[in-house]
């Protein structure tokens, strides 16, 4: 893996404070902006926080301006931030980031809705409100795998950790996709993936020449198993030439005659590379 110098990671580590604790200032701001303004400081800040962690932000396609449920799928807690720094999107969230520092607190007072997935009687209830959230206007971003996963770079193993091998993507499960038939909004399939950005290689001296190395999946940023928070960012801090990938698809209109589950079908896809794509975070 590239691999960060310690001035380097030092550095990260500062900006990283940095950004937290422009994150409290925001805390205070965020209730006294407008609706629209909200949004706009929400992409500032995860932008400057990808940037702090030295994580380069690609967009591939189009992102809706109108309600629409955008279902992702879920590799590692840096895709929270990718979707915030080019949506106004409102997230649904695992319950427990209500208590991750700075970060928890952003996401409640930024309308983030939450979903216990301990508590599968609650389910109903959470597509209700992400129905009425979607009727109301609002970009909604759900990740319908249920969890984290190691994208296209490798599978888990039984010891909760990923491996090279063929990746083993969990499937979208349908519920949520009743909000957007309920609302009667486009789903916009969102694709996560993250690889080296690693340079041409150069040839030795009287060797043949090498074909240019192209990006290299990489499962070193996924958030799996039972392994803590700070672990996970250290790890990002270390690491030279990440970048995460957010491919756009084509939305899938509103039928109320199609089921939630072919619906599902339809949103969970695979990443078309050959498109396009635009730098945010450098």
């Amino acid at each position: 893996m590239p691999a960060a110098n310690r001035l380097t990671r030092l550095t990260r580590l500062t900006g990283v404070l940095g950004m937290l604790a422009a994150g409290l200032v925001l805390l205070v701001l965020l209730p006294l902006l407008t609706r629209r303004l909200r949004p706009v400081a929400g992409r500032l800040w995860a932008r400057g926080l990808l940037r702090s962690l030295g994580v380069r932000l690609r967009l591939v396609g189009r992102l809706p301006v109108r309600a629409a449920l955008l279902a992702a799928n879920h590799v590692s807690w840096l895709d929270t931030l990718a979707i915030l720094a080019v949506t106004p999107a409102r997230l649904l969230a695992k319950r427990e980031i209500r208590g991750w520092p700075v970060i928890g607190a952003l996401a409640r007072v930024g309308g983030t809705l939450f979903i216990d997935r301990d508590r599968p009687r609650t389910l109903p209830g959470t597509v209700a409100d992400v129905a009425a959230a979607l009727r109301a206007g609002h970009q909604i971003a759900v990740f319908p795998q249920a969890t984290t996963t190691c994208g296209t770079a490798g599978r888990v193993t039984s010891a909760g950790r990923c491996s090279s091998g063929a990746p083993r993507p969990a499937p979208f499960r349908p519920a949520l996709f009743q909000a957007a038939l309920d609302a009667e909004v486009p789903v916009v399939p969102l694709t996560l993936t993250y690889h080296f950005a690693c340079p041409a290689a150069t040839p030795a001296a009287g060797s043949v020449d090498l074909a240019p190395a192209g990006p290299v999946p990489t499962s070193v940023a996924a958030f799996i198993g039972d392994e803590a928070l700070w672990p996970s960012v250290r790890r990002v801090l270390g690491l030279r030439d990440l970048v995460v990938t957010l491919d756009a698809g084509a939305p899938l209109p509103p039928d109320r005659s199609r089921h939630r589950r072919a619906l599902a079908r339809l949103a969970d896809r695979d990443p078309a590379p050959t498109r396009s794509a635009l730098d945010l975070v450098g």
